[in-house]
Parts: structure tokens; sequence; C-alpha cells
């Protein structure tokens, strides 16, 4: 395979715009993955890369050069080393990209099913931590505000650590809307609410509300709540980070179901 070696190649120029312009990802329709374990996990899920990359030093590397082989891709490349560095959007480039198609969502479930409506969530790195307990805790679908940080940025990606592939993510929703048609229980977060997070049932489908890292929940979805849940937090804070609420509530959920009866 030719060793790519001029920055004026045109599927390079691609691959650096992915990495710093939300203009280049939105009208492709594209994002860009960096480094081994997302491009493996983006494999394992029947995904085919639109472009490959690895950079010269990377195909050196039996385990770098097996998962390049490996991977469904529709046009592979190998950088120059340089080149590579370029594009990579982390400090350390670790050899290998990936531009992908970003998956549609599908349609949202009509039954009731736990998930995660979020609001006007402002930092790339709590959305991708928030994506990856609601995977790990088997959450199927989340929808995001139209003010919520992009779901499919690089950064956000990273952050995921491939718990992407494994949700269906509905950016742009009404979450209002959303929130209206539930049948199951619709809980928010509340630091002065009566009741706690650990004595409310949570083994039926919950919709979880959470909100802006400094605003909070709008009154208009605060509104939609049936529930208003307390963590305890017996330190000397006054709240968690969002994305740590969230990894609180999900597991106390899974950790009530776990104790069903089967």
């Amino acid at each position: 395979m030719k060793l790519i070696q001029s920055k004026d190649n045109p599927q390079l120029k691609m691959l650096a715009k992915l990495a710093t312009s939300v203009r280049e990802r939105r009208d492709s329709g594209l994002t860009l993955l960096d480094g081994d374990h997302l491009i493996a996990a983006y494999a394992k899920s029947s995904g085919t890369a639109n472009v490959l990359a690895i950079s010269e030093t990377a195909l050196t590397r039996t385990h770098q050069k097996a998962l390049f082989e490996r991977c469904p891709a529709h046009v592979r490349l190998v950088l120059a080393d340089r080149l590579l560095s370029t594009i990579s959007p982390v400090a350390t480039a670790s050899g290998m990209v990936a531009a992908i198609q970003v998956p549609a969502p599908g349609a949202w479930p009509e039954l009731a099913e736990t998930c995660l409506l979020l609001e006007d969530i402002q930092d790339p790195g709590n959305l991708g931590s928030m994506l990856r307990t609601a995977a790990a805790a088997g959450l199927r679908h989340v929808a995001l505000s139209g003010a919520c940080a992009s779901a499919w940025a690089p950064k956000t990606v990273r952050a995921g650590m491939g718990a992407h592939f494994s949700l269906h993510l509905h950016e742009n929703a009404d979450l209002v809307a959303l929130a209206g048609a539930f049948s199951g229980k619709i809980a928010a977060t509340e630091p002065r609410a009566k009741m706690t997070l650990f004595s409310s049932d949570l083994r039926g489908p919950v919709a979880w509300l959470f909100g802006n890292e400094g605003a909070g929940l709008s009154p208009e979805l605060s509104r939609c709540a049936s529930e208003r849940l307390a963590i305890p937090m017996p330190g000397q804070v006054e709240s968690l980070n969002v994305a740590g609420a969230v990894a609180v509530c999900l597991f106390e959920q899974v950790r009530q179901k776990a104790q069903q009866p089967q």
C-alpha cells in the first residue's frame, strides 16, 4: 500500500476537518474515531469505516496492523507519522484514526423503557461519561436537547469509550414531548427533595431527567417529573457532578432490579 506523505492529499484534508470542524461533521454526517479501542468497538458493532488510516510506525506493530487489516473500511490509508499527528484530536497520536458515518438513531421506543433525557449538557467529557454509564447500566435510548454538546464530537466519543455503538442517540429531541408521552416513572434529582433515591421504587421503567451543569433543568422539563429524588450526601458538598449523579441513579436502579425475585 502506498505511503501518503503529502499534506495536500484530499482524504487527509477531510480527516483533518472532521477532527476540528463542527460544520464539517454536520454537513458530511461523519465523525472521527481516534485509537485502537474505539475503532475495534466500531468494528465489533458491524460498522464499516468510510476511511481507515494508520501511521507507518503503527503499521509495524502487530496488534495495530491486525486491527487495520480486519476492520471493514471502504478506503485504507497509510500515512507518514507526521501527517497522522496533524489530524489526531489527542495530544499523543495513537497511530490509527477512522472516519465513520454517524449512525441513525432509529425510532423512539413505543413502550416505556428506562432512558435518559439530557437537557443542555455542555461539556463533551461529561456527556461521554454519561453515555458510557448508560450503556454499562443496560440502557438503549438517550435523548439530547438541541443545546447539548454534540454526542458525536470526537471528544464526546473518546469519553464514551465505545458506548456510542450500543446506544440509540436521539439528538435535537423535544424532551418535554418525550417526557409527556412516557408511561413510566419520570424522575429528577433535587437536593432538597423529601424522598431519597434509595427509598424510591426504581424497578420499573424510568425516564431520568438531567440538566445543565450549572443551571440544572429548565422549569418546563422539571415540571414533567413525577418524582423528585434527593441523593444523600453526608459530606461537605452541595451537589454532585451531573455525570456522577447519573452513575449513582442508574446503578441504584440496577441494584434494585437485581434484587427482584426471578
